[in-house]
């Protein structure tokens, strides 16, 4: 056998089996690599953490940057022990963990500033990673991140269009978003059945209104059930004279309302519930 055919082969049996809890697809189209690294443009000094690095396609190319610290949070921990060698602390860490626990804010205290974030999200746990990741808010910069194709047209979507919904509102306050290119099942291993995209999300320096202690309720409550008029899907916490008094027509539907006007219909419960 050839020698590249037999290190190939011996690099593909030292592979760790997917695991399809972990929703793995990995990336490893050159390109569409060295268009994210370019999306995130990494500079001098920033604090750069990797979400699911997987085999380390993307992973490569941010240790290039030379003047960057690198965390990496990987759960798989044997795709863990495959990478740690790649690993040289204190500038890069390796961190077997789960995204949905890791405290960032304790990560961005003890790297002295604010973080960048880059990943591939697994489908089954971006939206839940993405509330994970605005809890820590205070302590992230921006976000590259990889998602569902039809996540990020939820991400971007503003009040009347069809993907409008709960996770663009409660975003909205805090976060920019930038969409920036589609990626195809062909760029990951094992192709995906759908088509993904990059997204940017940049923390606003201070939010976009003062959000009420009861925005993400009534955000919940209005969007639980999408085709419910406001009247209906908020009658348990506000009446229709209320909701009339926000400057808002009861009978309106949800995915009509700006993230504002919600925060306003928030506040009207912040003086019923003291």
């Amino acid at each position: 056998m050839p020698r590249r055919r037999r290190a190939a082969a011996a690099s593909t049996a030292r592979r760790p089996p997917r695991r399809k809890r972990f929703g793995q697809h990995f990336l490893h189209d050159p390109a569409v690599i060295l268009r994210i690294v370019r999306a995130l443009s990494p500079r001098a000094g920033d604090h750069l953490v990797e979400i699911g690095p997987g085999r380390g396609a993307l992973t490569s190319a941010l240790l290039e940057c030379g003047d960057c610290t690198l965390d990496a949070i990987e759960i798989d921990r044997d795709l863990a022990a495959l990478l740690r060698e790649r690993f040289a602390p204190p500038r890069t860490v390796l961190h077997t963990s789960d995204a949905l626990e890791f405290d960032f804010t304790a990560l961005s205290r003890e790297r002295g500033g604010r973080l960048r974030i880059a990943g591939n999200l697994p489908y089954n746990i971006s939206t839940p990673l993405l509330f994970r990741l605005l809890a820590h808010a205070s302590a992230i910069l921006d976000l590259h991140l990889m998602l569902q194709r039809e996540v990020v047209a939820r991400l971007a979507a503003r009040p009347g269009d069809a993907d409008y919904g709960r996770l663009a509102v409660m975003l909205a306050p805090h976060v920019e978003i930038e969409r920036l290119f589609d990626v195809g099942p062909g760029a990951f291993q094992p192709p995906p059945r759908v088509w993904s995209a990059l997204v940017r999300l940049t923390m606003r320096a201070q939010p976009l209104f003062a959000v009420s202690p009861h925005y993400a309720a009534v955000v919940a409550a209005a969007f639980a059930h999408r085709r419910k008029t406001l009247r209906n899907a908020l009658g348990r916490v506000l009446t229709a004279a209320e909701i009339g008094a926000c400057g808002l027509d009861p009978g309106a539907r949800p995915e009509t309302v700006a993230p504002q006007a919600f925060n306003t219909l928030a506040r009207a419960l912040d003086r019923t519930r003291g």
